[in-house]
């Protein structure tokens, strides 16, 4: 009896991607096998942390970088980090109702905000969030926005219409002397984001480490300036120290860069533990030494396979899709009136099999469910066809 039979939890087939809901990419049996040896000894926080950064840094050309429990955490941390640096008193105030401000263009706006305004920020809006060549954000809009109050700019990597580019965000940022802070979190493949970011200048990079990647699903890669990844170790590791035995003490107390060590940090609740980061690297190096385009090839001969297996069924018109951004094919079905059901009772009856099948919902109100091969065994794939066709012949 596996694990989840023992708790009356049914595996599900994942035709719908990365998402966190189903526990984002299945990892590989090395990066299993990493995280367990992991477990089996004890280490010093700081240093397996500062080890795992460098090879972070050493991959994506950011100065350093830092494991945490996801993406989101890394959006937080990074913020807390621009608002107080190496001041263990702006620490121990977070969050703080008077952290200052962060500049938003309106159009990246997104529930994954709460990430950033969980440190007491302000969020200040700017430019339009309309369709494409209506409401173009302008740089001077994003200019106005800098004052004595701002720490940080929130960009999120999305092809959003009307958006400034990051390059220019930096450059405006950069001459008012603020940061950025990039939410990077599902923007993998291509693989060539893990660079581009930050040659584009960005300050602080969050990448999510269970979905392309395969990593454990609570990791992520925070990238980024070496004093802010400095200010997110301290406020994320275990600070219960004293200050004559202090591992760092050399580092900061000695150099006089901080008067002492600051307490438990804001980030204490985002804490990631060895087995994650070890995971984290191991599924790191095996993601950057696979074949992107043998698996983007396959992706694309499997969806075409799905799609014929579709074609002819009453009121279902199937296609194959990839976004010119994100090289991820999927079949998306959409279901006309002469169709047996619609988009969301195809999702739920799937769901309700067995076994269990999820499906993309992304394009639901459009009738649309989409079959997205990313987090999909090959095995799966005749029983998801065979499940549609069930359902819609």
């Amino acid at each position: 009896m596996s694990v989840y039979e023992r708790l009356g939890v049914r595996p599900v087939i994942n035709a719908a991607g990365t998402l966190t809901r189903l526990g984002g990419k299945v990892m590989a049996p090395e990066v299993a096998a990493a995280m367990a040896e992991a477990s089996r000894s004890n280490v010093r926080m700081e240093e397996l942390q500062e080890r795992a950064g460098d090879y972070l840094a050493e991959v994506t050309g950011a100065e350093a970088g830092y494991v945490t429990s996801g993406a989101a955490a890394g959006i937080t941390l990074g913020v807390a980090a621009c608002v107080a640096g190496l001041d263990p008193l702006r620490m121990e105030r977070l969050p703080d109702p008077h952290a200052g401000e962060v500049v938003v263009q309106r159009a990246h706006r997104n529930a994954y905000d709460h990430s950033v305004r969980a440190v007491g920020v302000t969020l200040v809006e700017v430019g339009w969030a309309g369709s494409p060549g209506v409401g173009r954000n302008q740089a001077w809009e994003l200019e106005a926005a800098f004052n004595e109050r701002t720490v940080a700019v929130y960009h999120l990597a999305s092809n959003t219409p009307n958006a400034l580019p990051l390059e220019v965000v930096c450059d405006i940022a950069h001459r008012h002397g603020v940061p950025v802070v990039v939410d990077a979190a599902a923007s993998l493949p291509p693989v060539a984001n893990l660079t581009r970011f930050v040659a584009a200048g960005a300050d602080l990079v969050a990448y999510s480490g269970g979905k392309a990647i395969g990593g454990p699903q609570a990791s992520a890669l925070l990238v980024g300036r070496r004093e802010l990844i400095a200010s997110v170790a301290l406020q994320n590791q275990d600070m219960d120290v004293h200050p004559q035995t202090w591992s760092l003490r050399d580092r900061y107390l000695d150099s006089g860069a901080m008067p002492g060590p600051p307490h438990q940090g804001f980030g204490r609740g985002f804490k990631v533990g060895k087995e994650e980061i070890v995971g984290l690297v191991t599924a790191l190096r095996l993601y950057l030494n696979q074949d992107h385009g043998a698996e983007l090839a396959g992706w694309r001969e499997r969806c075409g396979a799905v799609r014929d297996a579709l074609t002819g069924l009453p009121g279902v018109e199937a296609a194959v899709v990839e976004a010119a951004h994100r090289p991820v094919p999927q079949v998306d079905v959409q279901l006309t009136a002469e169709a047996r059901c619609d988009a969301a009772e195809l999702v739920r009856r799937l769901a309700a099999g067995d076994p269990p099948i999820a499906l993309g919902e992304s394009q639901l109100d459009g009738g649309i469910a989409s079959v997205v091969p990313s987090c999909l065994d090959p095995d799966h794939d005749e029983v998801v066809v065979a499940a549609l066709r069930g359902v819609l012949s």
